[in-house]
């Protein structure tokens, strides 16, 4: 404020400031009034200060010290407790395993026998030794888990939203804060089934099964909770042990051997085509997953392909949960739990690649399958327009378009996407608007067959087309009852995998139900009891950002030592 009143005095004259001195404080004059009001800008610069502390009042409450450590896994990947980051020795991908049983509750290292000592790849299912006990094992540190900012003043102004990561404390403790995603609101009732959350209004409850609807995910939040199944840009370090690609193509498929003009690879994970042979020209995707017995071949000499790899099922595999200790697991040589290898088959896929486009015409066709339908996206390369379609009775007349930029020659980034009963795509990172709504009703696929041995497939239809960076992702798989899997005699998965039973939870006002994408290993209000819900008055705030992940305490790519050098790729808003 002294910047300002030093202005105003310069701008008034000797006479001006003589005066105010000699008047009286009494004085009634509509000038001595004048004279005593503060100036414009002195007023002007007391409102802005009053709002400006108010603001950082807000502020302040609102990430009021919650710099909130991430304590378990039961939020990964989206979120990581304390875990070890690791790069796959065989094929080079990059995953976390769970290093909380390392410590207790109050952060207190248990001892050497419990350190996180192997994990499996997602992507080539290489189970990598680890620990410094051993040479031939990798060395790899342990990392407290992801601190984020809650913003604990949003629910004051606004009611929770479903998908929102929320912290709170726990009904059973209540001094202790959980962290999980908000999946069922007041007055619903939640249905887990097959993998995604249904939900019933209390106005739709006489109307029984038929009342409840999918809870559809934002694209969004499906963007973040999506999770790798295979990245072809790996492919390349897994062949040279022997193991066959996982993208093949028809004529390779065929006793007729290649097609002139039909997709051939490099060698190095890209694909190209001069969309010169007939008809439709596809690549598709076999899921084709070394086990721990080829693994162990290969090391001890033997070629990988000995025995005969067979296409399996997507499933709920989750890398973080395949960490292991010699406290819990007393043959670490052998292998994996198969409770972490996956139980549940998931058929809510994503598919990205990049294109390039090389020619003015032709078409370039998406695909992913689920239980027998097949789910296109559908580019006419002359016009940019894409079409989508599903297979099968009852969807005839399913065809909605879209204005998009894959419009003659040129690179794009494409991710299309087959996940709580929707259809989306984006373009070169942008969601694509169609013209009708890309949502259908449910097609009874919910049991595999043959087809989904095959899931993803890029077809050519006389179009010239370089691809790359092709890769797969699946959906979070919401178990309705972790403890299931085995007594239901599911081991790994088979046809029976959808005889998954179904769990109900209803909410009276102001009671929220909550669950971890980690479903296989978080305690969430599956198994609470009784008490299965979050009353309002538990709920502390909204997680936000992660504004310190791990240090990496060295420069990426050059190595040099740097104690807290920040893990930049991982900070970041909170999905």
């Amino acid at each position: 404020m002294t910047k300002h009143k030093s202005a105003d005095a310069k701008s008034r004259s000797p006479s001006d400031i003589a005066g105010q001195a000699t008047r009286r404080p009494d004085d009634s004059s509509a000038d001595g009034l004048r004279r005593h009001l503060p100036s414009a800008a002195a007023i002007r610069e007391m409102i802005e200060s009053v709002a400006i502390a108010l603001v950082l009042a807000f502020l302040f409450r609102t990430f009021e010290a919650e710099a909130f450590v991430i304590p378990t896994g039961s939020m990964a990947p989206s979120l990581m407790g304390r875990h070890k980051d690791l790069a796959c020795p065989k094929c080079g991908f990059p995953y976390q395993v769970s290093a909380s049983d390392e410590v207790d509750q109050e952060g207190t290292a248990k001892g050497n026998r419990f350190e996180t000592e192997a994990g499996t790849c997602p992507l080539c299912r290489y189970t990598a030794q680890l620990g410094p006990d051993n040479r031939q094992r990798l060395n790899y540190p342990s990392y407290n888990g992801d601190r984020i900012l809650v913003g604990k003043f949003i629910y004051e102004f606004a009611d929770p939203q479903r998908w929102d990561v929320i912290v709170f404390k726990y009904p059973g403790d209540a001094p202790t804060n959980f962290i999980k995603r908000l999946v069922g609101l007041p007055g619903e009732t939640v249905r887990i089934q097959r993998g995604d959350i249904w939900i019933r209004n209390a106005k739709d409850a006489t109307n029984g099964d038929a009342g409840f609807s999918i809870a559809r995910k934002p694209p969004e939040k499906l963007l973040a909770m999506l999770q790798p199944v295979f990245d072809n840009d790996y492919m390349p370090r897994i062949a040279q042990y022997g193991w066959p690609a996982r993208w093949y193509t028809d004529a390779e498929s065929s006793a007729a051997g290649k097609t002139a003009g039909a997709w051939t690879s490099d060698g190095q994970a890209n694909f190209s085509t001069e969309g010169t042979a007939a008809g439709e020209n596809w690549l598709h995707y076999h899921h084709l997953m070394p086990s721990y017995d080829q693994w162990k071949a290969v090391e001890g000499g033997s070629p990988l392909g000995a025995i005969e790899p067979k296409p399996q099922l997507i499933t709920d595999f989750t890398a973080y949960n395949t960490s292991r200790n010699r406290e819990r697991d007393s043959l670490l040589n052998a292998a994996p739990n198969a409770d972490s290898l996956g139980l549940y088959w998931v058929g809510d896929l994503a598919l990205r690649c990049t294109a390039d486009v090389e020619g003015p015409q032709g078409e370039l066709v998406l695909e992913l399958r689920k239980g027998g339908r097949r789910f296109q996206c559908r580019f006419d390369l002359a016009t940019g327009r894409a079409t989508l379609s599903i297979s099968g009775p009852g969807m005839e007349q399913f065809h909605p378009t879209a204005r998009t930029s894959v419009r003659g020659p040129g690179r794009h980034d494409l991710r299309f996407s087959n996940c709580d009963d929707e259809m989306l795509l984006w373009v070169d990172n942008k969601l694509v608007a169609f013209d009708a709504p890309t949502r259908y009703d449910d097609l009874g696929n919910t049991l595999p067959n043959a087809s989904d041995l095959a899931p993803a497939g890029v077809a050519s239809v006389g179009a010239k087309v370089q691809l790359s960076h092709l890769a797969l992702f699946r959906d979070i798989y919401y178990m309705a009852d972790p403890m299931a899997s085995d007594a239901a005699g599911l081991g790994r998965p088979t046809l029976r995998n959808a005889a998954e039973r179904t769990s109900d939870f209803s909410l009276q006002p102001d009671q929220f139900f909550v669950m971890g994408d980690n479903s296989a290993r978080s305690k969430d209000g599956r198994l609470w009891g009784q008490e299965y819900y979050v009353s309002r008055e538990l709920l502390i705030g909204k997680a936000l950002y992660i504004y310190w992940p791990h240090s990496w305490n060295k420069i990426p790519y050059v190595g040099l030592p740097c104690p807290y050098f920040p893990n930049v790729g991982r900070m970041g808003l909170v999905r």
